[in-house]
């Protein structure tokens, strides 16, 4: 399974950016979906991720400014990043839960800087 993330960048702050990641198998309705991201120096966190028929479930820090959806029939998630703040810079990492296994992408650097 591969997993192809796009869209990263450099943002400014109170800006706009969306990110995809396409997978290359199908993704059903109860794969989990999701971002998490790493700024440098910290840990790995969760950004949000979803799951079809169920709510988002957000990291505390984007909750409100951040949404994340997916698109099935083209094993898509996405992530639309609102009022990006320069602490959101980090790269972003897409994954899929298959089953009981969880499958990463290779990352996409944000940068949020006037």
């Amino acid at each position: 399974v591969q997993l192809q993330a796009s869209g990263g960048g450099l943002v400014q702050p109170g800006g706009s950016l969306r990110l995809s990641c396409a997978a290359s198998e199908r993704v059903f309705s109860g794969d989990v979906m999701g971002w998490y991201r790493q700024a440098p120096g910290k840990q790995r966190e969760l950004v949000a991720t979803i799951r079809s028929g169920r709510d988002p479930n957000y990291g505390d820090s984007v909750k409100g400014r951040f949404a994340i959806s997916r698109d099935n029939a083209r094993n898509t998630v996405y992530l639309e990043m609102n009022f990006p703040k320069p602490e959101d810079t980090a790269v972003y990492y897409c994954t899929v839960k298959y089953g009981d296994r969880w499958y990463w992408g290779q990352g996409t650097l944000v940068t949020v800087s006037s």
